[in-house]
């Protein structure tokens, strides 16, 4: 290879290089995303389409838990503290969110339950998370949460004696 040609094949190796690294830095979020909601890794819970069709004789204690940054004019509480229900069958939760400022307010909701490894068991059937909403001024909203927990959760050695999962939701409010 003549000396001439040998700078402009290290930089096109480098070129080559820092476009590799920023492919991977702007697919890392949405990889990641995936990896959680198939695997329920991190508490990610899962969406589910239907209710399953056995529902088991043992119960399990679902708290809620909501929350909002200091910083975001919301008040968000879940209506009730928790809920009793047994394994399979389909539970109902309200969530209120309101509004405490004189102007509209760009918000979203993010999620997540504890213990950890029963993410994969909590089904969503239908949730207001990750739904860009606009609240106007003084507004109220009550959002609701169906879900049930998978009778799978009895099989998994690391969550069969689970007695409480806690589902805890997040407003934050978006950058204009």
């Amino acid at each position: 290879m003549a000396p001439a040609r040998k700078p402009v094949l290290w930089v096109a190796i480098c070129i080559g290089i820092v476009a590799g690294m920023m492919g991977l830095a702007l697919s890392a979020a949405p990889l990641y995303a995936a990896f959680c909601r198939i695997t329920g890794f991190g508490g990610t819970t899962q969406t589910a389409l239907k209710a399953p069709g056995a529902i088991l004789d043992r119960t399990i204690e679902v708290r809620f838990d909501a929350n909002v940054p200091p910083s975001t004019p919301l008040d968000f509480t879940a209506e009730q503290t928790s809920a009793t229900l047994r394994i399979g069958e389909t539970g109902l939760a309200f969530f209120t969110v309101k509004n405490i400022s004189d102007r509209p307010v760009n918000a979203v909701a993010s999620y997540n339950v504890t213990p950890h490894t029963t993410g994969i068991y909590f089904q969503k059937l239908q949730c207001f998370c990750f739904q860009d909403r606009v609240f106007a001024p003084g507004e109220t909203a009550q959002l609701p949460v169906l879900y049930f927990i998978d009778p799978e959760i009895v099989k998994d050695r690391d969550t069969r004696e689970t007695s409480t999962i806690t589902l805890s939701y997040t407003y934050f409010e978006k950058a204009e």
